[in-house]
């Protein structure tokens, strides 16, 4: 390799690093805007909520900053195989982590209608679901820099405690609601948490299919799940 092929080799060596940090930076965003949203969900605390909703523009803007990156080097560097497999990766795993963070600020949002009622004893099981999610997450980051698919097939397999969490708290929700109508109002929007919160273990589990593809050049294949509360309950709400 001449002086200069060199010169380009550890350029483009280094402008990948670059986007590493540029996920990981986005990454450490997400889990912190996502631990915010159910803190202030539990505590009632509507000024942190607040403050999750509106950092939720710092995500939006690194997203949009990880693309042009990407498409840049993919211009520049014409990149083949391994390194062309890991930007086409950072850039889905960049638009899964920009879905998480709308998740985060749609749980935040919830806070200040749930503030307005009593608590219930569901708030509990709403946190203890949401600490699987946030490990998933943590696992998942951590799989993509060490580009570990053996870490990554251990968040598709946490997916399930995601989906059991989702189902008890369904049942449960339902439960309080013909025990008491009073309770449909809270019950209602803490429903809708709990869905987000499903929907983020899904995103984490797209983002460990992408370590798959950058690593081994394979897509996992797609889990067929039935979920019989899915025709009860809304979709998530958008960005």
């Amino acid at each position: 390799m001449n002086d200069r092929a060199e010169h380009i080799h550890k350029a483009f060596d280094e402008e990948l690093r670059q986007l590493d940090n540029r996920l990981a930076e986005m990454g450490g965003l997400v889990e912190a805007q996502l631990a915010g949203a159910v803190e202030a969900l539990r505590r009632g605390n509507t000024e942190l909520a607040e403050q999750i909703v509106a950092r939720d523009k710092e995500i939006d803007a690194l997203d949009i900053e990880i693309d042009l990156f990407s498409v840049r080097l993919v211009a520049l560097r014409q990149p083949v195989a391994a390194d062309l497999r890991t930007i086409f990766a950072a850039i889905r795993i960049s638009s899964d982590l920009e879905r998480i963070g709308d998740m985060a600020k749609n749980i935040a949002r919830r806070t200040h209608a749930v503030s307005r009622f009593p608590p219930l004893a569901t708030t509990a099981s709403i946190a203890s679901m949401a600490r699987v999610v946030q490990t998933m997450i943590k696992q998942v980051l951590d799989a993509w820099t060490a580009r570990d698919t053996e870490a990554a097939a251990d968040v598709f397999a946490r997916d399930t405690e995601v989906d059991q969490h989702y189902a008890s708290l369904f049942r449960e929700l339902l439960t309080y609601m013909m025990e008491d109508p009073r309770n449909i109002g809270p019950c209602t929007h803490l429903l809708f948490v709990a869905k987000n919160l499903e929907r983020v273990g899904d995103h984490t589990t797209n983002i460990a299919e992408q370590i798959d593809y950058a690593v081994l050049g394979t897509r996992s294949a797609e889990r067929e799940t039935h979920d019989p509360t899915n025709s009860l309950v809304p979709e998530a709400e958008g960005g």
